[in-house]
């Protein structure tokens, strides 16, 4: 979550439902198109490329399952809402994908004992094309959609995606290179290479869906700004003990503002409410809470800052 996120909760949940939604139909697409390339080509390669948009399917559904999910409001059982749902499915794809990387690599070890010739390349490549070109307009898409909402689940959607325009175009200089170099046992090659990057790919979902589910902090440039907005109160005499954690589309922010020792409780009260609102005008999805203190009081007191 950063302060780049859009200020209309309404339009962060429209955009995080568009982006689970056209990342299934890409998916589907592709799968359909892909199995009939794989049968025409008998390419482990291509058959790499369909397993891995068969997973994608499985993931982008998992994904909008849990964008859905993470948007249900705040509840008696849930009091700081249902965000942590999106990281949870991070890790489902991740597995997905994992998955796909082993079976990849046993057809392939099975190819380079008994390598096969590829047939009908144009056909595969016109369709890794197709497949390149599709899955460019999708992350594309998501990458707005991550601006402007922060959204981990659909971070780890797009990073899948964006690792599938470099396996696309594997398949398609296996297929070349099959076809050129008449060495069959090129394909297999290329499919174990391809299913290493597939490994990769799960990791880097991995890290960042754990770095939620861990409560890491948020970035240093937002923690810089929050204390700089709240220092920037003429009451408020210094910041500390600041906390900072986000789950999906939500940030925790709390923090505690050292006031002047004999303000009225009622100044002080109005002095965190102004507060507490230029934050959330700087992150509009977070959950601020604001202690007060006397100044001079956490000097006594081991600091969190």
């Amino acid at each position: 979550m950063t302060a780049a996120a859009v200020r209309d909760p309404a339009v962060t949940a429209r955009l995080l439902r568009r982006a689970g939604r056209a990342s299934v139909a890409v998916a589907a697409s592709l799968i359909a198109m892909k199995v009939a390339a794989y049968v025409a080509t008998d390419s482990v390669a291509l058959l790499s490329s369909l397993l891995d948009s068969l997973l994608d399917l499985a993931a982008s559904v998992v994904n909008m399952l849990a964008i859905r999910h993470a948007l249900v409001p705040a509840d008696d059982e849930h009091r700081f809402g249902h965000g942590k749902a999106e990281p949870l499915a991070g890790l489902a794809q991740a597995a997905f994908i994992a998955g796909s990387a082993v079976l990849l690599f046993f057809e392939a070890g099975r190819r380079l004992v008994d390598p096969q010739p590829v047939s009908n390349t144009g056909v595969g490549v016109l369709v890794m094309v197709v497949s390149i070109l599709a899955s460019l307009a999708l992350v594309v898409f998501q990458r707005h959609v991550i601006r402007r909402t922060g959204s981990v689940a659909v971070g780890a959607d797009s990073l899948h995606y964006q690792s599938d325009l470099l396996l696309n175009g594997s398949v398609i200089l296996s297929l070349l290179a099959s076809r050129w170099l008449d060495l069959p046992w090129l394909d297999p090659l290329f499919g174990i290479g391809i299913g290493l990057f597939i490994l990769w790919s799960a990791w880097q979902i991995i890290r960042l869906s754990v770095t939620q589910l861990m409560d890491r902090e948020l970035p240093d440039e937002d923690r810089a700004r929050i204390r700089t907005i709240a220092r920037a109160h003429p009451d408020v005499i210094d910041v500390h003990d600041l906390r900072t954690r986000s789950a999906g589309p939500h940030a925790f922010v709390q923090l505690h503002v050292e006031l002047d020792g004999g303000m009225p409780l009622r100044r002080a009260h109005a002095v965190a409410d102004a507060v507490e609102a230029a934050i959330r005008a700087a992150f509009p999805h977070a959950e601020i809470i604001i202690h007060q203190d006397p100044a001079g009081m956490e000097r006594n007191a081991p600091s969190a800052n």
